[in-house]
């Protein structure tokens, strides 16, 4: 490596030649071929410390932290990739999770749907029950009040009549011949009423 720059240098010193002669007429030291084998002894020896220096202490300290990073970078990736992977099975695992829930969800809605259906049913029919057992029972009391409703009527026609008579005459009438009377009308127009 060393013999290469020192080609290059030659070369170079050559090149320039016509250029160097010029600026030694001008008075540069640097220039002038007396003092170029010095000149290139330090500049060899130079870029010689500086080429070891380089090569053996900055070069292999520069590159085992070029290869520190790109080793972290690489377990970063791969770290990342894992990374990636577990979170979408995670994601897999929890969409799974929420469809289940979904499904658990509408069935329960529907399983208490069905039985608040059938809690109502139950319900409706028992008061449907109840309603015509009621019904049953107003109607017994109707047809008992109809049945009963003449001799009632009869009775207090009688006793209304013995009191207006009482009134109007002044004295008492009996009421076996005002409960014929009644009866007797009570039967010749009161069918029409008591058969409906």
């Amino acid at each position: 490596m060393i013999k290469k720059y020192f080609v290059y240098l030659i070369f170079f010193n050559l090149f320039f030649l016509k250029e160097v002669f010029a600026a030694e007429s001008a008075g540069m030291p640097q220039l002038n071929p007396e003092f170029w084998i010095s000149q290139i002894f330090w500049l060899t020896l130079t870029f010689g410390i500086l080429y070891i220096v380089l090569s053996k202490l900055i070069l292999p300290k520069i590159s085992a932290n070029l290869e520190l990073r790109r080793s972290q970078i690489q377990e970063n990736i791969e770290a990342a990739d894992k990374q990636r992977k577990e979170s979408e099975t995670k994601l897999k695992e929890y969409e799974e999770i929420i469809l289940k829930s979904k499904l658990n969800a509408k069935k329960i809605f529907k399983e208490t749907r069905e039985k608040a259906l059938k809690d109502i049913n139950l319900k409706k029919d028992s008061l449907d029950d109840q309603i015509n057992e009621e019904i049953k029972k107003a109607e017994a009391e109707i047809n008992a009040l109809k049945k009963n409703a003449p001799e009632k009527i009869n009775k207090i026609a009688i006793e209304a009549s013995s009191e207006i008579l009482k009134n109007l005459i002044g004295t008492e009438i009996n009421n076996s011949s005002i409960s014929a009377m009644v009866n007797d009308l009570s039967k010749r127009n009161g069918s029409k009423y008591y058969d409906n």
